[in-house]
């Protein structure tokens, strides 16, 4: 057989490799730090109410291509009142989670040869799909300081061929959160130069629930520029059930319909009955497990401040820690060697796009904050 270069050339799946590179998988002595997992389960109400809503029948038929309209509805009423606008179901497409969503936004937007523009370090699902769909990837510089992407150097890199830009806030990896301000100027520029503006926000939840993330639903013709990717994955601990959305203008979901219909038809049917349940009954639980998470990064951001490490932490927010090794090595090494002589599992940058490789990503969602001082201890163990 003969197989699609782009295929072949594109980079391994990065979380199987890493796990390739550990000597025990079931040793008590792994601290895992590898995937953005939720620690927790569903909580039991929800186990509950989808178990017997199985037993009963419900969840095993297709959906409508789009999703069930129970769930667009309470997406809609959901988004509307944390980003003080107005949506409604139309508004909204269910996909077979976020990964799905991203992948069949880039389909309808761009054809093999076409560029989009995606801050360093990307997420390597986006950077992989791109890649393997034959689409350039115009790439802003990494400040490891602010972790957070230049307007300005967007609008240099813009040519004919340039077909979305592409944010992903709160970011994995680097856990940054984009100011309102920061978002509004890449909307400013999608719309100057005729572009989609995708924004990535699967950890919304994680942030500050009090404020807007930004204020793009307000505009008037937010439906011709901008595309909110959103996923209940994180929220509602429902990472097997595979359930995102596309947030988007009639134009494009048209044409997610026919790209829907010849991949997943419909997102699973159990996983947006889950979704339903959390949206209907789980607020103050997903309040409670967001605190716990910021409570976490503001952990994980105290255990770097340790006099004798020489790992510098970068950013650390919603599930990640961004983290600059002290090494000369490149970060595959670097992490092949916490991996099989410290029992510590985690992603290096080189996973994240060009110029990554003096960085390692740690995700801290599954591992709770007693396990912090002992991941600084092998740190620093490692530096010997």
């Amino acid at each position: 057989m003969n197989f699609n270069p782009n295929v072949l050339d594109c980079a391994a799946a990065p979380i199987a490799e890493a796990w390739s590179w550990v000597k025990n998988p079931g040793s008590d002595r792994l601290i895992d730090m590898c995937q953005a997992v939720p620690a927790h389960l569903p909580p039991q109400s929800l186990r509950d109410y989808l178990g017997e809503a199985i037993k009963n029948g419900e969840g095993a038929t297709y959906t409508d291509i789009r999703g069930i309209q129970p769930l667009r509805e309470a997406l809609a009423a959901n988004i509307s009142a944390r980003y003080e606008t107005g949506l409604d179901a139309d508004d909204i497409m269910i996909t077979a989670g976020c990964n799905q969503a991203f992948c069949s936004v880039i389909d309808a937007l761009c054809d093999k040869g076409d560029e989009v523009i995606i801050p360093l370090p990307c997420y390597f699902n986006h950077n992989m799909w791109l890649s393997i769909r034959g689409i350039s990837q115009k790439y802003l510089s990494f400040d490891p300081q602010t972790a957070v992407p230049d307007p300005n150097e967007a609008a240099s890199l813009m040519t004919s061929r340039t077909k979305a830009i592409v944010l992903v806030t709160p970011n994995n990896p680097t856990g940054a959160t984009y100011s309102p301000a920061c978002i509004e100027q890449f909307y400013q520029l999608a719309r100057e130069h005729g572009l989609a503006l995708i924004v990535d926000e699967t950890y919304r939840d994680f942030i500050d629930s009090e404020r807007a993330p930004h204020g793009l639903f307000k505009h008037k013709d937010w439906r011709d520029h901008f595309v909110h990717l959103y996923s209940f994955s994180k929220v509602f601990s429902l990472t097997g059930h595979r359930t995102g959305a596309v947030v988007a203008g009639p134009a494009l979901l048209e044409s997610l319909k026919k790209i829907q219909d010849c991949t997943a038809i419909s997102a699973p049917h159990a996983g947006q009955l889950a979704a339903l349940y959390g949206l209907q009954h789980l607020h103050d639980w997903k309040l409670e497990k967001a605190q716990e998470l910021q409570d976490r990064a503001s952990a994980i951001k105290q255990a770097f401040d340790h006099p004798q490490l020489k790992y510098r932490l970068v950013c650390a927010g919603a599930y990640f820690a961004y983290i600059e090794h002290p090494y000369e090595s490149p970060s595959r090494d670097v992490v092949k060697r916490l991996i099989q002589e410290f029992d510590l599992v985690c992603l290096p940058g080189s996973y994240f796009g060009q110029a990554q490789d003096k960085f390692i990503r740690l995700a801290f969602a599954n591992v709770y904050e007693k396990h912090f001082d002992e991941v600084i201890r092998r740190l620093i163990a490692s530096q010997a």
